[in-house]
Order: structure tokens, then sequence, then C-alpha cells
């Protein structure tokens, strides 16, 4: 397989996704109204976690792009866990993207104590050889929730999911730790986002009203 081809259409899709969340958020700050996307990051998974991913569950090339979901990826960042409905519902009203399905590991988190909302979506890339529709997967999560899920990850490479006892439980202290935090904060959701749109609008005046770039760096 010419991986570089394959990848193509992928790396197209993850650009365009990114323009179009960022742009979404830069449109609310402008309209001086809270953006449920805190910030937006993007990436194609590796060539060596696909050829991974195929082997662990027998993937084979030909079914690959119908079998493998998140060979393009996207996180959307909220500050709070309510603002995990307000983006679903701007993904599920779009008509340039297809929900497939949703998973739901906020109300219904993994044993682990990951939380995080899932959703794969179909999605169109126009290419010099026409349309093509690839899956992307959309992972929505609050800060808390991302730098957990950021923690268990790096640990998982290092021990290849089999935690020693206390890593496993300290995971658990700080999965409901984050929960907690996310609870605290919606309970003060209203001042904050108050004063963070007086922020907003008053950086707006001394940039003349030309703002300044929230892209953020690939995961």
């Amino acid at each position: 397989m010419d991986w570089e081809v394959f990848l193509d259409p992928y790396i197209q899709a993850v650009g365009e996704l990114k323009i179009k969340f960022r742009g979404i958020r830069k449109q609310f700050l402008k309209q001086n109204r809270y953006s449920p996307i805190e910030f937006v990051t993007g990436r194609v998974k590796p060539v060596e976690s696909i050829k991974e991913k195929m082997a662990l569950r027998g993937i084979k090339e030909e079914n690959l792009i119908q079998d493998m979901q998140d060979i393009a990826g996207l996180r959307i960042m909220v500050q709070f866990v309510d603002d995990v409905n307000e983006v679903l519902e701007l993904l599920r009203h779009r008509q340039d993207m297809k929900i497939v399905y949703e998973r739901d590991y906020i109300s219904n988190l993994k044993s682990s104590g990951y939380r995080s909302y899932h959703v794969v979506i179909e999605y169109p890339v126009d290419t010099i050889n026409g349309q093509q529709l690839i899956f992307a997967e959309i992972q929505i999560r609050t800060l808390a929730m991302n730098f957990w899920a950021t923690i268990e990850h790096s640990l998982n490479y290092k021990y290849h999911g089999e935690f020693p006892e206390d890593i496993k439980k300290r995971l658990e202290i700080t999965s409901k730790i984050a929960f907690q935090l996310d609870e605290e904060m919606r309970q003060i959701r209203d001042d904050i986002t108050e004063a963070q749109l007086f922020y907003e609008s008053e950086k707006r005046k001394r940039n003349n009203g030309t703002g300044n770039s929230d892209d953020t760096d690939d995961f």
C-alpha cells in the first residue's frame, strides 16, 4: 500500500475540520457570545499505529477505510461538562458531515476512569479524482477530562495496559478528583463565562477588532 496516497484525504479532512471548528469559536466570540468550543486539535494516526491496530484487530487492507474509523482524529476541548451537549448539537445540525455513531463515556465512564464523548462522522473530501467519503473520530471532553486522559495514555504506553496496583488506585482517585473539578466549575459557570466575555471584549478593543489566532498544536 502507498501510505502517503492513502492518508492524503485524511490529512486534508483534519485540516479542513480544524479550520471549521475554530471558525465556529471565532464566530461566537465576535458576536460577544460564549463559545462552547475552547480549542481544537487534530491528527492523522501514524502508519505504525495503524499497522499495530490492524494486527491487533485482524483488519485487512481492503477493509481498512470501513473498519478503522479513527485514522483521522480531532479533539474539541470545552470548559464545562454542559458544553459537551452544546457542541453535539452543533455537530448534529451541520450539513457538511454526517454522524455515524456516538459513544458516551461521560455518563457511562470506562472502568479505568476515562471520560470523554466520542463521535464518528462521515466527511466528504474533494480530491482531484472526485469526492471521497472518510470517517473521522471527534472526541469532546473538558480540560479536566483531557488532563486525566493524557496522563493515563502516557502511562498506558509505559505499562502496556498492565498498571501496577498502586498506579491503578491513584488513577481511580485522580479520575474522581477530575470529575469533582468539573462539577465544582459547573456551579460557578455563569460567573466564569461573564468574566471571560468581558475579557475577550476588552482584548478585541486593544487589538482594534483584529483578534489573535487561537490555533493550537496538534495532539
